[in-house]
């Protein structure tokens, strides 16, 4: 099953999934930027009927502690639109952790992210979907990042959720396998998140040959790297037969990025980047399978111990 904030859903009823996604945030602490804040909730009900209308069904909202997250807001949004929507437990990287977590270890993470997955988010009876979104910094594993990492894979063991990570630029995605790996964490479980940001294609093949998901969730960010270079590391995952691994999404966390101030939307995917898909060559089959079938997969719960 899946849980949504609306409660446990057939992996089959999530439909068109956007896998890595923002609605209510606020980065601005750190970044001191106010572009960084999204707290409009009548554009973030356009947004979603924006992406409802282009047949987007379902969304994961990986905010989570510390990044402005609102679970009882991500419910309300969910029954006005009609969009499924998977929300998160967890802290995102240094130094974006909030101030009781910045001495935590493994344990206590760990312990946290049980605690929310079995009595609800903040006190509500509102229930996380996913661990996530857990970072690490640019070419780095910090300290803290490392305890937050792994207790993180300790509470996706203990209860089967599937676990999403962040990587700064693309870069740390083999070493968080080389970690969950180690701890024991099954890769069917894990999502590696940014990978479209990575433009080493031998490092992008090694999380997938491990087993893991990625995501190819920034897309339409061209100011990171061009979409097509993007479309060219899918079609060779494709063509090396790891299609079923990929995960599709933008990552939205400004508002510049919504329609109402000129960006692309949450529908850029359904709109713009799948017709690009389809120009080069990929099959509807395998458009089905990263819009559908691989979240259906990526984000069930698994066994747990």
């Amino acid at each position: 099953m899946i849980h949504t904030v609306r409660g446990q859903i057939d992996p089959n009823e999530l439909g068109v999934c956007s896998a890595h996604e923002h609605l209510c945030i606020d980065l601005s602490r750190i970044k001191k930027d106010p572009d960084t804040i999204l707290d409009d909730i009548g554009g973030m009900e356009e947004e979603l009927r924006y992406f409802k209308a282009s047949g987007g069904q379902a969304m994961v909202e990986v905010t989570n502690d510390g990044m402005g997250r609102n679970a009882t807001l991500l419910r309300k949004l969910s029954e006005t639109t009609g969009v499924h929507l998977i929300a998160s437990t967890g802290f995102y990287k240094d130094p974006f952790l909030p101030d009781q977590a910045t001495k935590w270890g493994r344990d206590q993470f760990a312990q946290h992210m049980i605690d929310e997955i079995k009595n609800g988010i903040d006190g509500t009876d509102v229930y996380p979907g996913v661990i996530g979104e857990i970072g690490s910094s640019h070419y780095e594993i910090k300290p803290i990042e490392e305890e937050l990492l792994t207790g993180a894979g300790i509470a996706a063991m203990e209860t089967g959720f599937p676990l999403t990570t962040h990587t700064t630029l693309g870069t740390m995605g083999v070493e968080q396998v080389e970690l969950y790996s180690a701890l024991g964490l099954p890769m069917n479980q894990l999502i590696v998140g940014h990978q479209d940001l990575n433009q080493d294609d031998e490092r992008v093949l090694a999380v997938v040959e491990a087993g893991a998901f990625v995501g190819f969730d920034t897309i339409g960010k061209i100011n990171y790297r061009p979409d097509a270079d993007r479309i060219k590391t899918i079609c060779l995952l494709i063509e090396r037969g790891y299609g079923a691994q990929i995960l599709l999404s933008a990552d939205l966390t400004r508002k510049s990025h919504w329609h109402k101030h000129g960006g692309i939307g949450y529908d850029y995917i359904l709109n713009e980047f799948i017709p690009r898909l389809k120009e080069t060559g990929v099959s509807d089959e395998d458009i089905r399978m990263m819009l559908i079938d691989n979240p259906a997969q990526a984000f069930s719960r698994k066994g747990s111990t």
